[in-house]
């Protein structure tokens, strides 16, 4: 076998083995199992800022029902205050639907950087327990990871009942 091909095999199995021994590697080439859901939430987490904004939303599961509230973040000398705007509460399965339909497992790990030429816009972090205990971590800075605004405006929807 000549050195060329002998590189490309060892890249290859490098490669694979990598990807056997980190799955969060292999979910970022896309090879996530696309019938892994989404079965139960504890919390779910969602923070935007911006230049003259912090709003939070929130999904809490209370006693068979998701409760949703929408927060102000408000700034003071003694730390930040979480001011409630909006609240509502719904099934669980409503909310379910919206975390599989835009695919809040993919988002675990994401790190949107902020764009170059960019002076300001929008930052988001999310976390959240789903499954018993799985956590999903995500954050950026005006770079979201797929079907960010469809969670954004899905939230919206619920919290005005549409």
């Amino acid at each position: 076998m000549n050195r060329n091909k002998m590189k490309k095999l060892f890249t290859f199995l490098l490669l694979a083995a990598t990807m056997m021994l980190f799955p969060s590697v292999s979910q970022a080439f896309g090879s996530e199992n696309p019938s892994d859901k989404i079965t139960s939430f504890e919390i779910v987490t969602l923070r935007l800022s911006g230049m003259r904004f912090t709003t939070e939303y929130e999904i809490v599961m209370k006693s068979k029902k998701a409760e949703v509230t929408e927060y102000e973040i408000r700034y003071e000398k003694n730390g930040d205050k979480r001011v409630p705007e909006s609240k509502t509460v719904c099934s669980p399965d409503r909310v379910l639907k919206l975390l599989n339909d835009c695919e809040l497992l993919t988002w675990d790990g994401f790190v949107g950087n902020h764009p170059k030429d960019v002076r300001d816009g929008i930052m988001f972090s999310l976390k959240a327990t789903v499954n018993g205990s799985r956590k999903i971590y995500a954050h950026g800075s005006e770079n979201f990871p797929e079907h960010f605004r469809e969670f954004r405006d899905g939230l919206e929807a619920i919290l005005s009942q549409k």
